[in-house]
């Protein structure tokens, strides 16, 4: 099954209804998810707020916030990204990042910023915390039982007691379980750093090459590292992420582009040329097994995105490499991931 996936960034835009256009095109192609960035170094508004605006004015596309983990208090952030997937009714995903600068640690002034291996084990670690708090509900926990006046059997409600290297967090959540179980995961796996953690935790790989020997080489790495971390590495998606211009119509792709791989730039792996050869570019990796999919971020937002859908995917679907339809409604069905069973449910913890 190929995967596309795109971003719907727009550094100008403050209002919600150009991202809910940008979500809605995304969604007539098929594609899996949007994702939105967010920094605490940019102006703008929040990508996880935004992306809330666009939930109920979307059906079936899943919604991928980027939310930083420095700096954030962990009970807040896993609290936020289930009540995306409560409002998506089950779409929602949650791009974990990390802040490296001086600069973002003063905007909060708890610390001072920090290497960059060492942030990437404390995103890790909220990963954890956050698996633990989505479960500190088990599903049926909630009563509602107005004769009893019963809300909650209590006995379904989970502390998860996590202490980790800078913080600790008792449970349980205040959002009942996710739709979900747990909403998607996604780290860039590009750099070293990121690697580890997106082996143990994501659920989606992504990944900045300009070829397909690099991309399968970080593939089978990350691949590795999820078996020696007892995951089903099958279950890991790994996406490779390019920069897209599709600006020069049905031309052909300019030489180092097409079916021969993009062009590297100081912003990452660029494709510059028409959908046609997009097409061509995205069947061969797929269908030589390089990757699972693509996530692609266009370099004029609405033309490219456009260009995306009614050329590139409509080529990608005539030839029955990619879905006409969605075969489920939750973002994890649409990637071909199970719902996670709920881990203190099976193991009978207590509350």
């Amino acid at each position: 099954m190929l995967h596309l996936s795109a971003a719907v960034d727009q550094p100008s835009a403050y209002d919600a209804g150009s991202h809910v256009e940008l979500a809605r095109l995304a969604e007539r192609g098929g594609l899996d998810f949007v994702t939105l960035g967010d920094t605490f170094g940019r102006p703008g508004p929040d990508a996880l707020a935004v992306l809330s605006r666009v939930a109920p004015a979307t059906g079936r596309i899943g919604l991928v916030p980027t939310v930083t983990t420095t700096h954030t208090e962990p009970f807040h952030v896993q609290a936020a990204v289930a009540t995306l997937d409560w409002v998506s009714r089950g779409r929602a995903g949650w791009r974990i990042d990390v802040s490296t600068t001086e600069g973002e640690a003063r905007l909060f002034g708890r610390r001072h910023a920090a290497p960059a291996d060492e942030l990437w084990r404390e995103a890790g670690e909220v990963a954890d915390v956050a698996a633990r708090l989505w479960d500190s509900w088990e599903d049926d926990a909630e009563i509602r039982d107005v004769a009893t006046g019963r809300f909650i059997d209590r006995d379904k409600l989970h502390y998860v007691d996590f202490t980790g290297a800078g913080f600790s967090v008792k449970g349980p959540s205040i959002v009942p379980r996710p739709p979900q179980g747990h909403p998607v995961r996604v780290v860039d796996a590009t750099e070293g750093h990121a690697r580890r953690t997106a082996a143990r935790y994501a659920d989606v790989a992504l990944v900045r090459a300009a070829s397909p020997a690099q991309a399968a080489a970080v593939r089978d790495e990350l691949r590795s590292a999820a078996a020696e971390f007892g995951r089903d590495p099958r279950a890991l998606r790994v996406l490779a992420s390019l920069l897209v211009d599709l600006g020069d119509g049905e031309h052909a792709a300019e030489p180092g582009h097409g079916g021969g791989g993009p062009r590297q730039t100081a912003q990452g792996p660029l494709y510059r040329g028409g959908p046609v050869d997009l097409a061509e570019l995205i069947a061969t990796w797929h269908t030589d097994g390089i990757v699972d999919g693509f996530h692609l971020t266009p370099t004029e937002p609405r033309r490219d995105l456009e260009r995306l859908v009614n050329g590139t995917v409509a080529l990608l679907q005539h030839r029955g490499l990619f879905r006409t339809f969605y075969p489920g409604s939750t973002l994890r069905e649409h990637l071909g991931l199970a719902r996670p069973a709920n881990q203190y449910a099976v193991t009978g913890g207590t509350s």
